[in-house]
């Protein structure tokens, strides 16, 4: 047994595939129509068929119960580019307390999207700002073992 594909339920299969190619880049490698994969593993699945499939019409959207979380290594650049997309954000780019830059915002539909800086790239962040790697692995609350992979 092997998960395959995290799937989202969309009202408008054009919008969230011209969405997660503006914002992300994916394009589709599967398209059976009602359910599109795209890069990455995402699959959409209309509104309409998903009702079929599991036998009602009571779908929710914007539960605010789950997310799709994306790391970007050039979390700079990826956040000027947001800037040119039609985003509702849930939050702006906050700092976590470990150091990880993140963003999160709505797709269409209001499913959740949470954009991290890369976790090796945050490491790499603090050892180039003159820490030692004792001091990021406490920063960042992981052990000795991550810092000596991120240095390598």
């Amino acid at each position: 047994m092997k998960l395959k594909n995290p799937m989202l339920v969309v009202t408008d299969i054009d919008r969230s595939v011209e969405f997660y190619k503006k914002v992300f880049g994916l394009h589709i490698i599967m398209d059976f129509g009602a359910n599109k994969t795209l890069t990455g593993g995402l699959a959409l699945q209309t509104v309409e068929t998903y009702k079929n499939f599991i036998g009602t019409n009571d779908i929710s959207f914007g539960g605010n119960n789950f997310e799709i979380y994306f790391e970007e290594d050039d979390f700079d650049k990826f956040a000027e580019r947001l800037k040119e997309c039609d985003i509702e954000y849930i939050h702006p780019i906050m700092e976590h307390s470990w150091g990880q830059r993140v963003v999160r915002f709505y797709d269409p539909d209001k499913h959740i999207i949470e954009v991290g800086e890369n976790m090796k790239v945050v490491c790499k962040r603090f050892l180039d700002s003159g820490m030692t790697p004792e001091q990021v692995a406490k920063r960042m609350n992981v052990p000795m073992k991550f810092i000596n992979a991120c240095m390598r």
